[in-house]
């Protein structure tokens, strides 16, 4: 068997390309049965967020896939050439692939140090594979393991202490453009988990005026009523952009909602003051073309690497912990995954052996019903079993000498011996 992870994230790929092969919530529902499809892949969990695409399935060891095919099929299943992937995609298998997993859940490998909402990602798309019946006994392990090692370099490292995600490194963006942060408009656009965490924050430094846009007006007002906001539809935005000094947005539509045409009317009315636009969405929520515009500053989540970096240089020796928890972690699921192999082996092989050892019994008993003496039967059944349970071993022994592969040899001498 093999564990595999393919995929791409805001490292190997950009915003462009993450954005054609996000999974929807509505895709995944055909997507996950669709990848189980593919030969020898027996469980998958499919990861899809704002900066990372990610296949982790569960697969035969030798009649599974390989990870050009998985590469294939995730091109294939989002209309693209699988070229166009190739040199932005990783696969790591087994231990790598597991290693990599709870680097993921534990915020090692996210676009800021620590993050804590892609462990609440990682949790939600392992659930909805549950839900379709896509996860089995080795990912139910290997996920539940991981949670729980996300867990302790959370609460254990100081990758845990003081987290920040995206959403901070936004606020911290716009607190470095304005000085006054405190009297400044803010629309949030979209009212999700990272758009909360963005009010959180936003109200913690001592922001005054805030407006939260959401496609239903009931979880807009949820969210202002926590932070004394006020709550809008999609419907406002011509009448709130030009009162906004701050955009953030992070909806889940698969289209921009936020044009050029919407932005340069609000520069018209806010008669040219400017604008500083943060679109953390992937797909984006913002025309890119709205950069364009004098006095509109856009920033897409991949434009936060600044603010990213510097906290990956203040975590590096929590970071380096975590990852020794982790590889500690690693080393236990893989001596269990061993373990599972040499049990599926012993098993096929007593299987085997009974099987031979009742077709010469029955053999036998017929030959007995027969008339045959019992000594003649007897003698015939040992002779008979004896070379059935040697003719593989034999023939291997054979193959090993005549290529010289004295690792064969030293197996076999080592089971003989054992037996003396």
């Amino acid at each position: 068997m093999t564990i595999f992870a393919l995929g791409v994230n805001h490292k190997t790929a950009s915003v462009d390309l993450r954005e054609q092969i996000a999974f929807s919530p509505e895709q995944l529902h055909s997507a996950l049965p669709a990848l189980r499809e593919q030969t020898g892949v027996r469980e998958a969990v499919i990861v899809s967020t704002c900066n990372r695409t990610e296949i982790y399935c569960h697969a035969d060891g030798v009649s599974g896939p390989s990870s050009d095919l998985l590469l294939g099929w995730l091109a294939g299943y989002h209309g693209i050439p699988a070229t166009t992937l190739q040199s932005h995609s990783y696969c790591h298998t087994d231990a790598a692939a597991i290693d990599h997993l709870m680097r993921v859940a534990s915020g090692l490998d996210s676009l800021i140090l620590g993050e804590p909402q892609i462990l609440g990602q990682v949790k939600q798309a392992y659930q909805f594979a549950k839900n379709q019946a896509s996860v089995g006994g080795i990912l139910e392990r290997l996920f539940q393991q991981t949670f729980h090692i996300a867990k302790r370099v959370r609460s254990e490292t100081a990758v845990g202490e003081n987290a920040v995600s995206v959403a901070f490194a936004a606020v911290n963006l716009a607190r470095h453009i304005f000085a006054d942060l405190e009297q400044a408009s803010v629309l949030l656009v979209g009212a999700g988990d990272t758009a909360e965490l963005v009010a959180q924050h936003l109200t913690e430094i001592g922001v005054q005026k805030l407006m939260v846009a959401n496609r239903t007006l009931m979880r807009a007002e949820t969210v202002a009523s926590k932070f004394e906001g006020q709550a809008h539809t999609l419907g406002e935005l011509p009448e709130l952009l030009p009162q906004a000094d701050i955009v953030i947005s992070s909806t889940a539509s698969t289209l921009p909602i936020i044009g050029k045409g919407l932005i340069e009317s609000a520069l018209k009315q806010r008669k040219r003051k400017p604008m500083l636009l943060i679109d953390l969405a992937v797909p984006r929520d913002i025309e890119a073309q709205v950069d364009e515009l004098s006095d509109a500053y856009l920033y897409s989540v991949d434009d936060l690497q600044g603010i990213i970096q510097e906290n990956m240089r203040n975590r590096e020796e929590a970071a380096a912990q975590a990852q020794a928890m982790i590889l500690e972690q690693t080393e236990q699921f893989m001596t269990w995954l061993r373990g599972l192999d040499h049990v599926d082996v012993l098993r096929d092989y007593r299987q085997h052996t009974e099987q031979l050892a009742q077709e010469q019994l029955q053999r036998a008993r017929n030959q007995l019903a027969a008339g045959k003496p019992a000594d003649e039967v007897m003698a015939e059944l040992t002779q008979r079993l004896t070379k059935q349970f040697l003719h593989a071993p034999t023939r291997t022994l054979r193959e090993a000498g005549a290529k010289g592969d004295y690792q064969t040899l030293a197996v076999f001498q080592q089971l003989y011996n054992d037996n003396d």
